[in-house]
């Protein structure tokens, strides 16, 4: 393009580039300046690939590890394979808190395996973890940041979040948004009646991160329940004939067994993906603005998230519920995401 424009006039050239470098600086302002926060995890390795393959609207500035799915040790090497996996390697990756605020530790290990990802072999990757802690990382990252410039996913319990917010609550200024997978209304929980897993994992955290004040959006169950695989949907990652596409169908198919059979539902949903699918076309998802309270009373409804769907309570709207989504527009995204990688 800039070979042609010499041939232009002069002044013709000049406008010629001032458009150019003006859709190019309109493009990085567009981008989403990203920290993921994440417990690998099956799904969880799917949403980074996802998000580690979308550059021009994500700007990744690292992934902190928390314990979760299991533990810290092996959470944080399965988001530096999916680092090393999405040829990403210049994002760093911080280790951060190996058990709740104050509840026991409880990991997801039936589901995800021994080692976080089943369906694949795991191995130590090439690049070890950043200096530092993910707490640190938060605070120091977002004390430094322009207001209300930097987005956080929420992939797994939201104990790094909670501990940076309580050492230093005035980061609430860096935060544009907490984009969480997590919690349930209409769907009913998966690790108890009512509880989802993230939730209630660390109710603490979550509670901390809710009364920060900063703008939240979740998504629940009552979502990820209706992104659901099938055969047509494997088939189309498998059709990649990449080794992206290889990784998250072998993952996949190995991953979705439990809740097919426990739910009798005829395909899986990947959970943590749809945070980022989220955020790279909102016009997928639904939702509204409500105000959800946080259960962490020791009892069956511990972890669970109330949520006045119908404004009952007329109680200030504290999160985005997010309750419906396009199941094949996400499937389409994700396969067009994973074609960028070998």
């Amino acid at each position: 393009m800039y070979r042609y424009a010499q041939k232009l006039p002069r002044l013709l050239r000049s406008l010629l580039l001032l458009t150019l470098m003006t859709a190019t600086s309109a493009q990085a302002a567009d981008r989403i300046d990203l920290i993921i926060d994440t417990d690998p995890g099956a799904d969880d390795v799917v949403a980074l690939l996802l998000a580690l393959a979308s550059p021009q609207e994500l700007n990744v500035l690292a992934l902190t590890t928390v314990a979760g799915n299991v533990r810290l040790d092996k959470t944080s090497r399965n988001a530096r394979l999916a680092r090393e996996w999405a040829g990403r390697e210049e994002v760093p990756v911080y280790a951060g808190a190996p058990k709740p605020l104050m509840r026991t530790p409880i990991y997801a290990d039936n589901i995800h395996g021994k080692e976080g990802m089943a369906g694949v072999t795991v191995y130590e990757p090439q690049k070890g973890l950043a200096k530092g802690n993910a707490v640190d990382y938060l605070i120091d990252t977002l004390k430094t940041a322009r207001p209300h410039s930097i987005t956080i996913a929420m992939l797994g319990p939201q104990t790094n979040l909670a501990l940076a917010l309580i050492q230093a609550p005035e980061i609430v200024e860096g935060i544009k948004e907490v984009v969480i997978m997590g919690g349930a209304h209409f769907n009913g929980g998966n690790i108890t009646p009512v509880a989802e897993f993230n939730l209630f994992a660390d109710p603490q955290a979550a509670e901390v991160v809710l009364k920060s004040g900063v703008k939240l959006t979740y998504l629940p169950l009552d979502v990820t329940h209706k992104i659901l695989t099938s055969d047509a949907r494997l088939k189309q990652i498998a059709a990649l004939n990449n080794g992206a596409g290889k990784r998250v169908g072998d993952i996949l198919n190995e991953y979705i067994k439990a809740d097919m059979e426990h739910y009798g539902i005829p395909g899986g949903p990947v959970h943590d993906a749809t945070v980022i699918a989220y955020l790279l076309k909102p016009e997928l998802f639904s939702g509204r603005a409500v105000n959800v309270v946080i259960d962490s009373r020791e009892g069956p409804t511990f972890g669970q998230t109330i949520v006045d769907w119908y404004d009952g309570l007329k109680a200030p709207k504290n999160a985005v519920w997010i309750e419906s989504g396009d199941a094949q527009g996400f499937f389409d995204l994700l396969t067009q995401r994973l074609a960028r990688l070998k």
